[in-house]
């Protein structure tokens, strides 16, 4: 019989660091020339060519950050665009999703017309923001906030949903009106599908700036990428790629942070097998 191990808090982080340097270590083996190289590709330089070498992507970040400066004017313009979409594609889809699933009628209206919005592949939109608000910060907003918004909707119509009609029963006997329903029932059952939505969100909201910075930007960090393409230098496409990633890693963090302090009153895994 299967033994479900669990990972110990000591050790765990140990785990995921060795995991990053091995991942680390596989690509510089494997982009090094004159390693294993030979035995894949034609010449020793073709991999590096298509994967990059992780020397040169660390120095190409130091050169970024330290040695030139030159790139914070570029991830502020990334990150204002990043915030403003995640923020207004968040607050829109908690608003929508409360009014939808509160309003049966509405929703009955809307439902088709919000499942063909949702269908609809929303980069494709990238051009027409373009020519609406210019090439400016707004078009990258506004599609980061369309990839934003649908997911956070869904998950709070589906959390709203779902409340038990035992809980709405007694909460209506005694007393409670729709404002104390809406703060005391509603809300607590939609947040933990709001956090669940913002975490994945987080991602879309890089994805939308990125791509908004592809179609038509002078600045940000998509339009360092675009630039090294188009020069075929895949170290620098890489470091933009991880300086994006680790970014992203901390707004999830920030989200993660927030989410641990307005649940606290929901159990724990392990508290929760306990009882």
């Amino acid at each position: 019989m299967w033994k479900l191990i669990k990972p110990q808090p000591s050790t765990l982080r140990l785990w995921q660091v060795g995991l990053l340097v091995a991942l680390i270590a596989f690509w510089y083996v494997m982009t090094t020339p004159g390693l294993i190289t030979p035995f894949m590709f034609d010449n020793d330089r073709q991999a590096a060519f298509f994967f990059g070498e992780p020397v040169r992507v660390a120095e190409r970040i130091w050169t970024w950050f330290v040695t030139d400066a030159d790139i914070y004017q570029h991830l502020g313009v990334t990150l204002t665009e990043t915030l403003l979409a995640f923020a207004i594609g968040a607050i829109g889809g908690l608003l929508g999703g409360l009014w939808l699933a509160l309003s049966p009628m509405a929703s009955a209206i809307l439902e088709p017309y919000i499942k063909a919005m949702n269908s609809m592949p929303r980069i494709i939109l990238a051009p027409i923001f373009a020519v609406w608000f210019g090439l400016g910060i707004a078009s990258k907003v506004a599609l980061g906030v369309t990839l934003v918004f649908f997911i956070v909707f869904f998950n709070v119509y589906q959390g709203v949903k779902e409340v038990s009609p035992v809980i709405l029963a007694n909460a209506r006997m005694l007393g409670a009106s729709q404002r104390q329903l809406l703060r005391h029932v509603y809300l607590p059952s939609a947040t933990s599908w709001v956090f669940s939505s913002l975490h994945t969100s987080v991602g879309l909201a890089f994805v939308g700036a990125v791509v908004g910075e592809y179609l038509g930007s002078s600045q940000g960090v998509g339009y360092l990428i675009l630039q090294a393409e188009g020069s075929f230098d895949i170290n620098t496409v890489m470091a933009g790629i991880v300086v994006l990633t680790l970014f992203a890693l901390v707004l999830d963090a920030v989200v993660g942070k927030i989410e641990k302090r307005l649940m606290k009153w929901q159990p724990k895994v392990g508290e929760t097998e306990k009882l």
